[in-house]
């Protein structure tokens, strides 16, 4: 019975994009607690970006190294199984990414082991528990904020990627991918900043806790869609290039039934 799902392309093709998809997802969320500076990994000095009284330069989540990779996977999967399959692998990697961090969370309260807590002094950790929470343990709002921005994100990018391909058909391929990740991704961009920083750090702040300002907000969340959107456009030729080769996987005559079959579900 395995052997016959597995030996069925559409079956093969839709678990190998579901896995990349679930696990870029989750990949994103855990090392998503890493913020970066883009200017100094590429050697440069950060920049000083005047953007609605702010000034900002570009420090961004280590997650946006992998979110395009989701959205572009959102965007295959949209076009051969329809917004079903879409919906279905969303709540399916919203379900898995609450599971992870439940076991995080119990992991991280653990007792740790003596030697534990010691055993990277040498390499400049001085407390490996510290270090083992910081990293796994993202606060709740973040994560409440981020699988909102995640589950909308992906509804979003579905039910566009549908409505620009019934009218334009089977032509423009760039565009009802990259359109739909633009809207979505502004919609992303600005909820978890919203929700895990604009609101969360209001609640249960005391005296002397950095409180962000709506001014603030919108200028992360412009500067962070910007960068997306760039990211999204420079991929493009990427979409190109799995539509040959799934084309060429499936066959032309078996793609096409997919495809209609996925426009009409």
């Amino acid at each position: 019975m395995i052997q016959l799902i597995i030996k069925d392309k559409s079956t093969k093709l839709f678990i190998i994009l579901s896995g990349f998809l679930i696990a870029n997802a989750l990949i994103a969320e855990v090392i998503g607690v890493k913020i970066f500076s883009l200017e100094e990994t590429f050697g440069f000095k950060p920049l000083a970006i005047k953007l609605l009284g702010e000034d900002l330069s570009l420090n961004l989540t280590a997650g946006v190294l992998l979110w395009p990779v989701v959205f572009i996977m959102t965007d295959i999967i949209n076009e051969y199984y329809g917004v079903k399959g879409v919906r279905f692998l969303s709540y399916l990697s919203a379900f898995i990414i609450v599971y992870t961090f439940f076991v995080f969370y119990a992991s991280i309260h653990l007792s740790p082991a003596n030697f534990f807590i010691i055993s990277k002094q040498g390499s400049g950790v001085p407390n490996m528990q510290y270090a083992y929470e910081g990293v796994l343990g993202q606060g709740t709002k973040i994560i409440i904020g981020s699988i909102t921005a995640f589950l909308l994100g992906q509804l979003i990018d579905a039910f566009t990627f549908k409505k620009i391909k019934k009218i334009t058909g089977e032509k423009k391929i760039w565009l009802r991918s990259t359109g739909s990740t633009l809207i979505s991704q502004f919609i992303d961009s600005y909820v978890v900043l919203f929700i895990a920083f604009y609101i969360g750090s209001r609640i249960g702040a005391k005296n002397g806790d950095f409180v962000w300002s709506f001014q603030l907000f919108l200028a992360v969340g412009t500067l962070n869609y910007i960068y997306k959107g760039l990211v999204a456009i420079i991929l493009t030729p990427v979409i190109y290039l799995l539509h040959y080769f799934i084309e060429k996987y499936l066959g032309h005559e078996k793609a096409t039934t997919m495809k209609e079959a996925a426009m009409n579900s």
